[in-house]
């Protein structure tokens, strides 16, 4: 009769079981029933690791003036200005948030250049209505000096149907402000910045160990404890390619590298006002699909070598070798005979 002896055995942080075999060649018996059974199930199997990031509204960026002038007006630290928007007002007149990545650096009439700024900002008319009969292309003609002209009487500058970095400045997209780099009376210089802004979306931002590096794919999805224990899903939307070496403290001289994640929440309200905040970020490490798997202190460590599960039933104990696979939630992914979801098998008792 198969004698099975629980030992400390360490696996994954588990308890762990000897099988010994007794001179009847290990045949089961009623006898050797486990204190207490887990079951054998199919399904995915996820190993997580969890990191520590930061929940903010990204890095801060420059926001450079195109044109010089003295400060009427400007918006204030914590406003969000969208495409359309006022920043500040130069020598009385409003500077306009319009988008794209193109800077500012000439005058757009027309008979000037062609060129993707001129694309840039028909495409901003006519998100902003005023693109009726405007090809958006990099051509400044005739039809887009007119919106021009409709644009600036709507915002109550002189009808010239040209633009230039006194009337607008393009930035990616919506920007918060964080800081004022300019006054209100004070001299502002084209090619400085008026504000410090970040994005206006929130995210969450990890800097991960290269070594870790595997843990980050663009597009997985991730889990995120925020302060207070409340719980929030996202997704990666940034994996960095460049690592940033740096000391961890003054007291040591070793290095240590990291790559930058973004993470953004799938529902930004649950971020509520948390601006700056430390949260801990749940990475998938590996995942196995549609695998069996056991309870982790299912396992016995057979005296022949590996692993197996004492498999019940119908009153009845056979110890069938298994293979194992990933460790993960408190269960190991398994293959062996006769195993199959809803089997039975033992677990130490409580």
């Amino acid at each position: 009769m198969a004698a099975v002896t629980l030992v400390a055995v360490g696996c994954g942080g588990a308890a762990m079981a000897t099988a010994m075999t007794g001179g009847d060649g290990g045949a089961p018996g009623a006898r050797n029933l486990p204190a207490a059974t887990g079951t054998v199930t199919r399904g995915d199997l996820i190993d997580t690791e969890t990191v520590d990031g930061t929940l903010g509204y990204g890095d801060e960026r420059a926001l450079v003036g195109a044109a010089s002038g003295t400060v009427t007006w400007i918006a204030g630290v914590g406003a969000t200005v969208k495409r359309g928007g006022r920043l500040y007002d130069l020598n009385n007149e409003p500077v306009t948030l319009m988008y794209g990545d193109e800077p500012m650096y000439r005058t757009l009439s027309e008979g000037t250049s062609d060129g993707p700024d001129v694309k840039q900002l028909e495409r901003n008319l006519d998100a902003l209505g005023y693109g009726a009969g405007v090809t958006v292309d990099d051509h400044f003609t005739a039809a887009t000096a007119s919106a021009v002209e409709k644009w600036q009487q709507d915002r109550g500058l002189e009808q010239t149907g040209a633009v230039d970095g006194a009337q607008v400045i393009f930035a990616p997209g919506a920007v918060r402000i964080t800081e004022r780099k300019a006054e209100l009376g004070g001299r502002t210089v084209a090619g400085k910045p008026v504000f410090e802004v970040t994005g206006t979306e929130r995210q969450i931002r990890v800097d991960l160990d290269t070594d870790d590096q595997q843990l980050a794919r663009k597009g997985a999805a991730v889990t995120v404890e925020l302060p207070g224990g409340k719980t929030a899903s996202g997704r990666i939307t940034k994996v960095g390619t460049v690592a940033v070496t740096k000391k961890p403290g003054s007291s040591s001289s070793s290095t240590e590298s990291t790559i930058e994640v973004d993470i953004a929440l799938d529902d930004p309200k649950d971020a509520g006002r948390l601006d700056k905040a430390p949260v801990s970020v749940e990475l998938q490490s590996e995942r196995h699909e549609n695998v069996l798997s056991v309870p982790v202190e299912a396992l016995l460590a057979l005296r022949e070598g590996g692993y197996g599960v004492q498999v019940v039933r119908d009153g009845r104990v056979d110890v069938v070798p298994v293979r194992t696979g990933l460790y993960a939630q408190g269960r190991v992914e398994v293959g062996g005979p006769g195993l199959a979801p809803g089997v039975k098998v033992g677990v130490p008792g409580k």
